[in-house]
Order: structure tokens, then C-alpha cells, then sequence
């Protein structure tokens, strides 16, 4: 629980490992082998013994894919990572690319003989993935092949470690907002439409919502790892580790569904293959392993997760419970920036840990935090131009006079998930460092109060948070917004907002708002509020309704880094506008001297 501040692996024991993947390479005939960052749930987070690209390569990043050839070896990254990716891989070892300029495919072609056999953990990569793979190397005759034993596992050995075995919990109703049962026979009814006979669930967030439960498997993640089959009809199977389950939670479940050890899995399917049940499959999610125990990708039913998209258009209970932890999160947030602004002003004596540290206590102090949400990015200076920086011992570095300092971090409360980014003048900012910005605050004011009409996706919002950047010829390399989770994933699909957004933006979702600038070995800015897609209303004078957002997070921005000459009156308004509701919904919660820095924080422009 909470943040640990060891430093990554060091990318000295890279060469070595690497020589032990090449070998067992060799011996079973593979001519490469690729190493994603999943686990057999395709969650965005794995646990510790999932994290074989880790182990590898050294890269630390959440997402990423590395492939190692018989000469030569690749790691594939986004945008986010570049930076980190390049300060934690042994570049001697592996060439780094980033995505999606660079495709993977592209280098196995250019880096392999015709013919040649690229070996996978079936488990590790979804049906949708190996068959666009395929078709692409099958261009120069490379053969994509599943192995049974995967290759990093046996160079790992025992050092690697054991599967987690968190507790399971109820997620209480007046949390969730709808029973487990109400969520089951509306999935059953979808497959009865669709005249599919079962699905098969593998992600964790959409098990841990069908069945409202929580888990403890995944860091900062509160979701178990298990797999279930929902048959149209009759009693789900949920197949997860026996210790796992509290005397409450099995009391719980037993009522509305079956329990299996994970073993039986592949009985099940196998008995669903040998009825040739029609079985839905989510090709962009599962694992290609169930399509095959399934009979093979072209025996599957194809159709999306059914509890994506339900999971994300939050109900009363849920919307009501981000509303008030978000409140909560918010006065931990003064609390916290109040601290800073007087440690920094007495003893010039802050770094990045003791900063994450703090924080970490005021949302404690809440007494309600179950967990925090991500990794605390708590980039001072140059770090904070490294999207997804993570400090550890040897990176830590004070908050310096002259720099911006940008945190983003977030909770996990029974009754919401909150994410937050704020960059922090620390002394006296520079006039680029205000411009700058301001540009950024330009983009997150577009965002935030957009007015868009049905059927708008995220990509059609996304050019709005990065105008004003583009008109100085700046821009980010990340998306503006990622869906957020009740009580559960931090990082929640199906919507974006981003240039792949192609999600319809539907009321009751929740999303984030953050666009940023980074100037490497500089400063990083970035600027996040949630904010929850609220239902179509009529504009005066208008003839159509209009979707918008309603921005739940509650923390003062900056002032001090804010050009008001850049800003339209439009843009000021909004600015007083939002520090008058922080002001009026924080005052109450905050103690007196924190009241004073708050009504500083929050005074009009």
C-alpha cells in the first residue's frame, strides 16, 4: 500500500539476461521472442510477478513492448516514455522506438530472415494483436508461434515473484448503486439478443464491477485478478483463487454466482468448445490463449466486453460518491499545497519524496483512503518533463528557486477515484515558464467548458486543449483525457479524449482534463481536473442540446504562473468562477490557517 521509492532495475544485469532469453531462444528454435508489459488479464497494471518487460529491460513505464531477436533486440514505448525509457535501458542492448511512428512489425521484418519463427506467450497478448501481427510478418514469410512455456518466466527462475493473493471485498450497494444480480441479468439479456450463449470476462475492473467486489492484486489497483464465464442463462462462474476469498465475500457471492479455483478454466472452456457453444470474446481484450482453448479465433463469437462500456457511464450512486470524493480529496489537496508553500518559504528544504510523503499523509488524514491511486509523479524541475516520472532514492532532488515543480497523483476512496495534476511555481517563475503556462490553462479552459452535441467522440475535442499550444508551435505527446473509474481503475476505457479517441462521449462518464507542455531537461507542465459529461441541454437560442462537462475536482491553479493579458475575458471569468467554488466548496473543510492561503490562492484575477 502506498508508494515504495526503490529505484528501477539497474540495466547492468541487462546484457546477462538477455543472453539467457537468447539461449532458451535457441534451444526451442525461436529466431525472436517478444515481451509485452501484460499479465493474462491485459489490465494496464500488472502485479509484480507480471512484470517481466521490468525485469528484462530495466523500463518501468506502464506500457511498452519490447521483441529480442538472435543479434539484436527493441524496446517500443509512446510518448510518454522517451525520456524515462532512454535514462533506464541499456541502449547498447536494446534500440528504442516510439510508437505509433515506429511499429514493431516493421522492425521484425527488417531485423529477421524470411521464414523465420517469432515466438509468444499466448496468454500475454489479445486475439486482436496476434492477428494483426500475423498478417503483417506473414508478408515476408515470419511465422508468429504460441509457446507453452514462456521464455522470460525461465530465464527469470526463482527469483521471480510468487502471483498475488490479495483479499476480496464486497463493494457495498449504497457505493456501487445497482446489485450484482440487476448488472448480471442485464449482461444476459445482451447475449440473449445477440443469441451468444456465454462470455468469457478477463479484464479485472470488469469483474470486479459485474459482481461488485474489489481486490488488493494490484498495486494502487483495487481489483482481484480472476476470470468468469456468464452463461446466457443460470449462474455465472467466477474462477479465482480460494484464498482469496473472506468468509463475507464468499457469503456474498455464493448467492448470485458459482466459485472455481482458476485451474478449472480450461475445463470450462473446453467444455463450451466441445457443446460448440457460441461464446463471446472480446478480440481486443482477451487473451489470444481462451480464443484458442476455444477451438481457434475463427470459432469465437466476436463482440465487445459487455461491462466496458456499462462500467463507464456511472449511475446516481457513483456520480454523487465522486462528487463528495472529490470534495474530501480537494481540501487534502490545500492542505498539502498550503504545507508547501510555507516549507518551501521556511526551510527551502523540500524534495520530491518528502513532497509525495506529505501528500500521501493529508489524503491519510482524511481517514477515509483506502489506497492511493497511481503512483505519485512528483517532478521537480527537469524531472517534471518526464511525463510518467517516478521518483525514487537516487532521482530524488529538492524543489529548487526558479523551477516549477508538477504533481499529479490521486486516491482511492470507497466512493471514488480521483486523479489531480497541479504544477507549482517554486521562487519566482520565468516569463516563459508563465506563457507557457498559460497556453496549457488555454487548452484545459477549452476542455472544460466545451458544449458539444450527441454523437461527439474524443477525438473531435482533443484539437480544442491543444489550439493555443499549436499557435505557438508547441504541442504534448499525450492525450488530453482518459476515462476514471468508481472505486476502481484509474486508467478506464473505452473513452479518451486523444487523437484516438473514437469512443462517443455518453453522460454519466468520466474522464480526465489534461493537457501539458514539457520542455525536456527543463520544466514540465501540466494542468488535470476530472470532469463528469453532463446531460444534453438547450443553449439560448439554440436549436439543438448540447453535452458538457461538469468539472469535479476542486483545487486552486496556480495564480502565480497565470498571464491574465493572455487570457480572453471569457477565460478570466472562468478562472474566478472556478476559484469562487473551490473557495466556497474547500473553506469549510480546511483548517483557519489553511483558509488564508486558500483565499489568497483563489482571489480573483
Amino acid at each position: 500500500m502506498y508508494q515504495t521509492f526503490e529505484s528501477p532495475p539497474a540495466a547492468a544485469g541487462t546484457p546477462e539476461r538477455v543472453k539467457r532469453v537468447r539461449a532458451l531462444m535457441a534451444d526451442l528454435g525461436l529466431d525472436a521472442w517478444l515481451v509485452p508489459r501484460a499479465d493474462e488479464h491485459q489490465g494496464e497494471y500488472v502485479p509484480p510477478s507480471a512484470e517481466r518487460l521490468r525485469w528484462l529491460t530495466g523500463f518501468s513505464g506502464s506500457a511498452g513492448m519490447a521483441a529480442v531477436a538472435r543479434k539484436a533486440a527493441a524496446l517500443f514505448v509512446d510518448g510518454r516514455y522517451t525520456v524515462q525509457s532512454r535514462q533506464q535501458v541499456d541502449t547498447e542492448q536494446f534500440s528504442i522506438h516510439q510508437v505509433p511512428e515506429a511499429k514493431l512489425s516493421d522492425w521484425l521484418i527488417a531485423t529477421l530472415p524470411k521464414g523465420a519463427v517469432v515466438g509468444f506467450d499466448p496468454w500475454l497478448h489479445t486475439v486482436s494483436e496476434i492477428e494483426t501481427r500475423a498478417a503483417e510478418l506473414a508478408a515476408k514469410g515470419i511465422k508468429l508461434k504460441p509457446m507453452r512455456r514462456n521464455v522470460v518466466d525461465r530465464a527469470w527462475g526463482a527469483e521471480r515473484p510468487k502471483p498475488p493473493l490479495g483479499d476480496v471485498t464486497p463493494q457495498p450497494i449504497v457505493q456501487a448503486g445497482r446489485t450484482a444480480e440487476d448488472k448480471i441479468a442485464a449482461v444476459q439479456k445482451e447475449l440473449a439478443d445477440s443469441k451468444h450463449e456465454a462470455v468469457v470476462l478477463t479484464l479485472p475492473d470488469s469483474i470486479a464491477w459485474l459482481f461488485n467486489i474489489r481486490g488488493q492484486d494490484v498495486a494502487h489497483n483495487p481489483v482481484p485478478l480472476a476470470f468468469a464465464v456468464v452463461p446466457v442463462r443460470g449462474k455465472p462462474q467466477l474462477f479465482v483463487e480460494p484464498g482469496k476469498l473472506t468468509r463475507e465475500v464468499r457469503t456474498h457471492l455464493t448467492s448470485f454466482l458459482r466459485i472455481e479455483p482458476p485451474t478449472a478454466l480450461a475445463a470450462r472452456l473446453k467444455k463450451l468448445k466441445g457443446d460448440k457453444a457460441k461464446v463471446r470474446v472480446d478480440p481486443a481484450t482477451a487473451a489470444f490463449a481462451v480464443a484458442t482453448a476455444l477451438g481457434g479465433p475463427k470459432r469465437i463469437a466476436r463482440g465487445k466486453d459487455p461491462c466496458i462500456e456499462a462500467k463507464a457511464i456511472k449511475n446516481a450512486a457513483e456520480i454523487a460518491g465522486a462528487r463528495t470524493a472529490h470534495e474530501r480529496d480537494g481540501a487534502a489537496m490545500v492542505s498539502f499545497l498550503a504545507w508547501l508553500d510555507a516549507s518551501v518559504a521556511e526551510t527551502g528544504g523540500v524534495d520530491e519524496i518528502a513532497a509525495v510523503e506529505r501528500l500521501e499523509a493529508c489524503r491519510r488524514e482524511t481517514g477515509a483512503l483506502e489506497e492511493i491511486s497511481f503512483d505519485t509523479i512528483s517532478g521537480s524541475g527537469p524531472n517534471g518533463a518526464i511525463v510518467h516520472y517516478r521518483v525514487t532514492e537516487a532521482s530524488n532532488r529538492k524543489l529548487a528557486s526558479g523551477e516549477l515543480f508538477l504533481i499529479d497523483s490521486g486516491g482511492q476512496y470507497r466512493d471514488g477515484t480521483t486523479d489531480i495534476t497541479r504544477t507549482i511555481a517554486i521562487g519566482r517563475p520565468t516569463a516563459e515558464m508563465r506563457e507557457r503556462y498559460t497556453l496549457v490553462l488555454k487548452g484545459h479552459l477549452a476542455i472544460g467548458h466545451a458544449r458539444f452535441p450527441k454523437g461527439t467522440r474524443g477525438i473531435d475535442l482533443d484539437p480544442l486543449a491543444r489550439h493555443a499550444l499549436w499557435s505557438r508551435g508547441l504541442d504534448y505527446d499525450h492525450g488530453t483525457g482518459h476515462g476514471v473509474g468508481s472505486y476502481l481503475s484509474v486508467h478506464e476505457g473505452p473513452a479518451s479524449i486523444s487523437k484516438r479517441g473514437m469512443v462517443v462521449l455518453e453522460p454519466g462518464m468520466i474522464l480526465s482534463n489534461e493537457p501539458g507542455y514539457y520542455k525536456e531537461n527543463a520544466y514540465g507542465i501540466r494542468i488535470e481536473n476530472l470532469v463528469l459529461v453532463t446531460a444534453p441541454t438547450r443553449i439560448a437560442g439554440g436549436d439543438r442540446e448540447m453535452l458538457g462537462f461538469e468539472t469535479l475536482t476542486l483545487c486552486p491553479y496556480d495564480r502565480r504562473l497565470i498571464e491574465p493579458q493572455l487570457l480572453t475575458a471569457a477565460e478570466r471569468s472562468a478562472v474566478d468562477a472556478y476559484h469562487a467554488r473551490v473557495r466556497k466548496g474547500l473553506g469549510s473543510r480546511v483548517s483557519a490557517q489553511e483558509r488564508v492561503w486558500l483565499e489568497r490562492m483563489t482571489a480573483a484575477l
